[in-house]
């Protein structure tokens, strides 16, 4: 029972530190961004490098993006989300080509490595009432939240397209193991 009681207390003393992203503002929309922005990165990055380099150019179809396409899409639309709030791609980035520009896992890695830390940057950047403010985005304006939400689901529906690419390939996501 003491031992019980004792990691209640100890689980219960780390939920706070959990819930706060290092680094991100305490509280407010962009902590809440970052914290859940953090976690997907690191499930991309687990996920990026569990996946074998022979399994980079698979592809479940003709015409759909093989699993390089997909990590290097995700790459570029951080990008692309980012640029109304001040993120800068890289010295001769093209956001039509990058998708297919290699196949190679370590630059892969390295390539979503420099796209969610520039999106992370941005968003760490921004004023902390900034969540209303309009920002133009392909010719609409939306606010800043509604940015950042759009991402966040863009985000997440090709972390689930990978994960299915993975688990075809016979890689479990690492976050899962020893789970379903």
């Amino acid at each position: 029972m003491r031992t019980t009681l004792v990691v209640l207390l100890l689980l219960a003393a780390a939920l706070p530190a959990a819930a706060q992203a290092p680094g991100a503002p305490a509280t407010g929309f962009r902590g809440e961004f970052i914290a859940n922005f953090r976690t997907v990165q690191d499930k991309y990055l687990a996920l990026a490098n569990a996946i074998p380099q022979d399994k980079y150019t698979w592809r479940p179809g003709t015409g759909v993006r093989s699993v390089a396409e997909a990590l290097l899409h995700v790459a570029s639309a951080q990008y692309l989300y980012g640029a109304p709030l001040g993120v800068k791609a890289p010295p001769g980035f093209d956001p039509k080509s990058f998708e297919i520009s290699t196949t190679d896992k370590s630059t892969i890695i390295a390539a979503l490595r420099a796209a969610f830390a520039a999106m992370d940057a941005a968003v760490l950047a921004l004023p902390a009432a900034s969540a209303d403010n309009p920002v133009k985005f392909f010719g609409q304006t939306y606010t800043t939240r509604s940015l950042l939400l759009m991402e966040t689901d863009h985000n997440a529906e090709h972390l689930g397209q990978l994960i299915a690419y993975a688990r075809v390939n016979g890689v479990v996501p690492p976050w899962s193991m020893g789970g379903s």
